[in-house]
């Protein structure tokens, strides 16, 4: 598809953004609408992935059928068949009379799977058997019956990884992922998010008749560092907080840190960080306290040195290991072997722990300011609200 043409779906659709992963989804989905083929929308909760099916939906040779979006995770398990697949008189208690399931009520039609992964085992194995042969039984039936039926699905979770802990079927992941649509997160789209502020402050203002709320520049660069654990759903909720909560229509950064949820947990920015990017030092802080767990190691490798020599060993060379902000960090007893020593056991100390690093930097900050809070936060890149939380936490007054 040329630009226009995603342009013109996004127009139709309400789709705000211009991030290439965005576009090119839209791009996969036109392409895919007028097959039959089975997709499999994969992406973080909350980024949107409900409007794909729709899309492939209206864009396809069935849009004139019926299109069902059954959340499977909000089904519970003792029901699913039934509701999916029908069932007969007297199938189970309360099945007073036959009832069609989902598949039956949108032949000719599309069905989008809402949060696949939820599904028991033996539901998926009837579903692989819709996807292979358009057939399925109704719950308490012998009779087999047919299905002309579109599937898109979509999930949040790994299935990969379902897959190798027994929770998915292999063969059906293959089935429904013949075309692989991947949703991006609100964080992987950059300049989209002041965008989407920006709409939905203006809904909100239209909808409750006040002023729009705006954003100064250097709060537009804090929604779009943010991480935004519950993306779009939750810029939407945000924003909506802000229009009707904040007493001023133009909202600066220091005013827009009261209504993000601290970052990612109760921990400082990097150490938060590490949960999400393993084994990355891309920025200055986070080499920071690289370095700092690297010196604590060193000095830990050195007193055991020094004590293996006062007990009238000959130094031993520790093994060399990287500590990351992931790592373990309780006590491990480690075995060195060398060409005089053998089977000797010595007891190493760790690296100091994640909070007892942060407590020290929050220590440091305040020390290089006198005390004063403001420029300690900022040295931290924390807001003086969580600072002063962290000083309570670790009775630092």
């Amino acid at each position: 598809m040329n630009v226009e043409e995603v342009q013109g779906v996004k127009q139709r659709f309400r789709i705000i953004g211009n991030s290439p992963e965005l576009n090119r989804a839209i791009d996969v989905a036109m392409q895919v609408a007028h097959t039959d083929l089975s997709v499999l929308i994969t992406g973080e909760s909350g980024s949107g992935k409900d409007i794909f099916p729709r899309i492939i939906h209206e864009n396809s040779l069935r849009k004139t059928k019926k299109y069902l979006a059954v959340n499977c995770g909000a089904i519970p398990e003792g029901t699913i068949d039934s509701e999916l697949f029908g069932h007969v008189k007297g199938a189970f208690t309360n099945a007073i009379n036959d009832r069609k399931g989902y598949f039956a009520d949108a032949n000719g039609g599309t069905i989008f799977l809402d949060e696949v992964a939820e599904l028991p085992l033996a539901t998926q194995a009837r579903l692989l058997r819709v996807l292979e042969s358009g057939e399925f039984i109704r719950v308490g039936s012998s009779e087999v019956e047919k299905t002309d039926v579109r599937i898109v699905a979509a999930t949040n979770v790994d299935l990969l990884k379902a897959i190798e802990q027994g929770r998915f079927r292999e063969d059906l992941f293959y089935r429904l992922s013949t075309i692989p649509i991947k949703v991006p997160s609100l964080r992987e789209r950059g300049n989209d998010i002041p965008l989407l502020f920006r709409k939905f402050a203006s809904d909100c203002a239209e909808k409750y008749r006040m002023p729009a709320v705006q954003l100064t520049d250097d709060a537009k660069q804090m929604l779009v560092t943010y991480h935004w654990p519950g993306n779009i759903r939750q810029l939407k909720n945000i924003t909506e907080q802000i229009s009707i909560m904040a007493q001023q229509r133009v909202i600066t950064a220091e005013m827009l840190q009261d209504y993000l949820p601290d970052r990612r947990s109760s921990m400082l920015p990097m150490l938060a960080g590490a949960q999400h990017q393993e084994n990355s030092f891309e920025n200055e802080r986070e080499i920071l306290y690289k370095v700092l767990f690297d010196l604590r190691r060193d000095m830990t490798d050195l007193k055991a040195k020094v004590e293996g020599m006062s007990q009238g060993q000959q130094p031993v060379q520790q093994p060399v290991s990287i500590i990351t902000p992931h790592d373990s960090v309780t006590p491990r007893k480690s075995e060195v072997i060398d060409d005089d020593i053998q089977d000797t056991e010595i007891y190493v100390e760790e690296t100091l722990s994640l909070e007892e690093v942060e407590k020290d930097m929050i220590k440091r900050a305040l020390a290089k300011h006198g005390g004063k809070r403001r420029g300690a936060a900022a040295d931290l890149n924390i807001s003086e609200r969580t600072l002063y939380r962290k000083i309570k936490e670790y009775n630092l007054e």
